[in-house]
């Protein structure tokens, strides 16, 4: 089985147990720390997908990153994961959470790549568009600046894109032109 769909379904297990414990925000909170932590620390990923590192040592560096800064019921998740062998999952399943979370929530991320940076009424306009085309309740808002747009946008929601942009534009014409 693929590692997205083993992760898919510990990351099932923890919202249920979540729901369960009225701990669904909570752990959602934790979920996002635990990604936002193994981006910037690329070391610890590759201790808990290591499988030559024992599960009780792997068990101690996640207790001494995670006890004060997460709650029990997440930390016990994470002993029973790596106590199953299944740490190298750990970090594809907190980010199978914040999917299935948000889409629980109705919340959708758009990815905007810019020229420039997009003034407030524009990022309310592609808020509101991105609300009422997908019927989200909450758009969390990503804006990147690319200067080698020239000028428009680029929208990214879910697996659909939207490439408003100039260049994209140019590129098209140049090769309409060279038939």
């Amino acid at each position: 089985m693929s590692e997205i769909k083993v992760a898919g379904r510990y990351a099932k297990s923890l919202i249920d147990l979540s729901v369960e414990n009225n701990a669904l925000a909570e752990s959602y909170n934790d979920m996002v720390l635990f990604e936002k932590v193994v981006d910037e620390t690329p070391e610890l990923e590759a201790i808990l997908k290591n499988p030559i590192v024992p599960l009780d040592k792997k068990i101690g560096i996640l207790n001494g990153i995670f006890t004060d800064k997460v709650s029990k019921l997440t930390l016990t998740f994470f002993k029973v994961v790596v106590s199953k062998g299944r740490s190298s999952i750990l970090f594809a399943t907190a980010k199978q959470f914040v999917q299935q979370y948000n889409l629980i929530k109705g919340i959708v991320t758009a990815d905007v790549i810019s020229a420039t940076p997009l003034s407030n009424e524009a990022k309310e306009e592609i808020v509101a568009t991105v609300k009422r085309e997908l019927g989200a309740k909450e758009v969390i808002f990503n804006e990147k600046v690319n200067d080698k747009l020239i000028g428009g946008f680029i929208l990214k929601v879910g697996d659909k894109q939207f490439d408003a942009s100039i260049a994209s534009s140019l590129n098209k014409l140049k090769k309409e032109l060279a038939h």
